[in-house]
């Protein structure tokens, strides 16, 4: 099976735990290939050039090669990039599992958290778009740590 590893991909912190996260994938499944677009150094190599469709039509020929897609969506917003790639694996029917580790999603039960939610720009909770959430759960399931990710990815390998 072939896994496509949608992430931000532009600072030092995102390629770092990218790798860390896809190393761990390919060290508990060696049967399965992940696609991690930080590795294409043709079209990622940012001291290099590749311009706008040489990026999207690379990329998108990996991924509508895969079988699966793992979307990290943490971020003030879920990056632009993993946004599109989630709509073609949509539309593609290729199944989507997210991750959401955003630590704002804890205390739902919290009352003093509940209670701020009637108050103008008062929430506590982080917000992830619903459309996007949504197409992704239409297909598959977001998980809230990169553990759990990871035994859960074993559900779809079957």
């Amino acid at each position: 099976m072939k896994i496509y590893f949608a992430a931000p991909l532009f600072s030092e912190a995102d390629q770092l735990y990218n790798a860390k996260l896809v190393k761990e994938i390919r060290d508990k499944y060696p049967e399965v290939t992940v696609y991690l677009p930080q590795e294409a150094g043709e079209i990622n190599d940012k001291s290099a050039y590749a311009d706008s469709q040489a990026i999207a039509m690379y990329d998108t020929k990996e991924l509508l090669s895969s079988q699966l897609m793992i979307a990290l969506l943490d971020g003030i917003h879920i990056d632009a990039g993993v946004a599109s790639e989630i709509g073609v694996a949509y539309q593609a029917g290729i199944k989507v599992i997210g991750l959401f580790t955003d630590s704002r999603q804890q205390g739902a039960d919290n009352p003093k958290k509940i209670d701020a939610l009637k108050e103008v720009a008062e929430s506590q909770f982080a917000y992830v778009n619903l459309y996007t959430v949504g197409l992704i759960k239409a297909n598959g399931k977001i998980y809230s740590s990169s553990q759990s990710l990871i035994e859960g990815l074993s559900d779809y390998l079957k």
